[in-house]
């Protein structure tokens, strides 16, 4: 049987393939093309797509393609529940899911960036979840921390930090990157969106518009970019000589309009009354 995903794998592309052939079909080819390709060479090569939207085998709410494949094909084994919640920690950058998933990601981003060809990189990979799969079945409970005098010391460590509530949540990763990547955005007047971002930062959509008001000022997505919009158009309404039409370019709203009304939300007064009260303020601190 063939089955299809998108190029340039690091997690969920190569659990399920792993899972596929070691658990549901031992012969399985996997195909890796670009992504506006995987539907249509689908159809002609008559291959099984996963891990895009819109096909059976994706993410569903927060769970990955991997739990969907242990659902759909009723696998119980207990070691593969144990890397279930690895795998999709990982995969949606949400560490919290599972403290292993914080390596398995580093891993598998060095090893997608260290190997550029999608099938080496699967071979590899392979390895990678056997070696995981064996510690699931055999050792979940094994520590690396041996010695009793240590293990003590470190949790008398942990709980004194708790008390002194010195442990923070601590960002994911992707959350400068998005900062910057949305930043980008306002400043050349292009159009965002969330799935389009969620794609640049290879982020499951539902898990980025979850987590997102969590780390970006309780707002949703795009509550925060209507508040940058408004903050760049306060800059230019102080700073330059534009028109109000051309600042609500300038600022990606879609007409003077829409601009004015967003503004007034945000500030309690209209563009026009801001560039007005603005020039009174001024005039006034020259007298």
């Amino acid at each position: 049987m063939k089955w299809i995903t998108r190029e340039r794998p690091k997690i969920d592309r190569i659990a399920c393939p792993w899972l596929i052939r070691r658990f549901i079909d031992l012969e399985a080819e996997i195909i890796f093309v670009p992504d506006s390709q995987v539907k249509s060479r689908a159809e002609a090569l008559q291959a099984i797509p996963f891990d895009i939207p819109g096909v059976e085998f994706t993410h569903y709410e927060n769970q990955c393609t991997f739990d969907y494949f242990l659902k759909k094909y009723d696998l119980n084994d207990p070691a593969l529940h144990i890397m279930a919640p690895i795998i999709r920690g990982a995969d949606t950058d949400d560490h919290s899911v599972a403290s292993q998933a914080a390596g398995l990601w580093a891993i598998s981003a060095g090893m997608a960036f260290m190997i550029r060809d999608d099938y080496e990189l699967l071979e590899k990979g392979m390895l990678i979840y056997d070696s995981l799969y064996s510690w699931a079945t055999y050792l979940p409970q094994v520590k690396h921390v041996q010695s009793p005098a240590e293990h003590v010391l470190l949790q008398i460590y942990r709980t004194y930090l708790d008390q002194k509530g010195e442990r923070k949540t601590k960002a994911p990763a992707w959350t400068t990157e998005l900062r910057d990547l949305i930043q980008n955005h306002i400043d050349t007047n292009l159009n965002l969106s969330l799935k389009a971002v969620s794609e640049d930062l290879n982020i499951n959509p539902t898990y980025l518009s979850r987590e997102f008001s969590r780390y970006f000022d309780d707002l949703s997505f795009g509550e925060y970019i209507r508040k940058l919009r408004i903050e760049k158009a306060v800059q230019l309404l102080e700073s330059s000589q534009n028109s109000l039409s051309e600042i609500a370019y300038i600022t990606g709203f879609s007409d003077q309009s829409h601009f004015t009304r967003i503004f007034r939300q945000h500030m309690g007064q209209s563009p026009s009354e801001f560039r007005k009260d603005l020039a009174k303020r001024k005039a006034n601190s020259k007298k």
